[in-house]
């Protein structure tokens, strides 16, 4: 198994982070990994976005020219990045704030309605993870109980921010299935 994404979207909407869960998630699991940022000098608001790769063999080159799996959160980051998608490739959108339909036909799509369902389980800064979820029930890149436990390691046993980004992840595998 070698799989390589992007995550993309503007900076305040947990990109990074998403990809930070996921690439902690497959470590946990003994896969090879890359991860790798991106993001503009603007703290929210500007272009963010992280490549993950996963693979059951060592990786060879940091680099995603043509990914395998697209993660869209906003409409201008569909625009940058959809061209580099693999012909057959996943495209995955954050419906809520991605309007325009790809005019490709050659790759697959699934919207998320993610600021919807993250506003639903109690907080819109879950986002992040409702897409996170999502991906992972669309691709079953890693189990999980392994995305259980790095969102453990990222807040915690008993914080309440654990509890909503729990909501969020089931509500993302919900609206994939």
């Amino acid at each position: 198994m070698h799989h390589e994404l992007i995550i993309a979207g503007f900076g305040g909407q947990g990109v990074l982070l998403a990809g930070q869960i996921l690439a902690w998630a497959a470590n946990l699991e003994g896969k090879s990994v890359v991860w790798s940022p991106s993001y503009g000098p603007e703290m929210r608001g500007g272009s963010s976005h992280c490549t993950v790769i996963i693979s059951s063999d060592p990786i060879g080159s940091p680099i995603v020219a043509h990914p395998d799996t697209e993660v869209i959160m906003n409409g201008p980051s569909l625009e940058q990045f959809l061209p580099k998608l693999k012909p057959g490739g996943l495209l995955i959108t954050n419906s809520s704030l991605v309007r325009n339909k790809p005019e490709r036909t050659d790759i697959k799509l699934v919207e998320i309605p993610a600021n919807t369902l993250a506003e639903e389980v109690g907080d819109v800064r879950s986002v992040n993870v409702v897409i996170l979820g999502a991906l992972m029930t669309v691709v079953p890149l890693v189990e999980e109980a392994s995305v259980q436990r790095a969102l453990i390691e990222r807040w915690g046993k008993n914080s309440k921010l654990l509890e909503i980004n729990r909501r969020a992840l089931h509500a993302g595998m919900q609206a994939a299935e």
